[in-house]
């Protein structure tokens, strides 16, 4: 995997940069990651929150459930990033939004 990785939402307008290597990838079932993208399956990475960056526009932020908050473009609603608020070391990605989704494979299904 080249690094630094690379990715943003379909319109354009909410960019990022991943700075390291993420602790793993998977894809997630749950019935929120399906409401919330409309598929069956969410491929995601985790990664520390500290290696990622904003590179352009600001993503909106929805609150899904008590603990946890879905970062999307405000424009296109692209989804971008899943954060519990527990756990602000860390954040997962959506690995769809890589500028090269296959940099990343997920090794398990959640």
């Amino acid at each position: 995997m080249r690094l630094p990785l690379e990715g943003g939402c379909l319109c354009g307008r909410v960019r990022y940069r991943i700075e390291a290597a993420p602790h793993h990838a998977d894809y997630c079932h749950c019935r929120i990651c399906q409401r919330a993208s409309g598929a069956p399956v969410v491929p995601w990475l985790t990664m520390a929150s500290r290696d990622f960056v904003w590179t352009a526009g600001e993503p909106a932020v929805y609150r899904s459930t008590p603990g946890a908050e879905r970062l999307f473009c405000p424009h296109c609603g692209t989804p971008l990033v899943f954060r519990e608020i527990a756990v602000p070391e860390s954040l997962d990605v959506t690995l769809a939004s890589l500028d090269d989704p296959t940099a990343v494979v997920p090794s398990h299904h959640i």
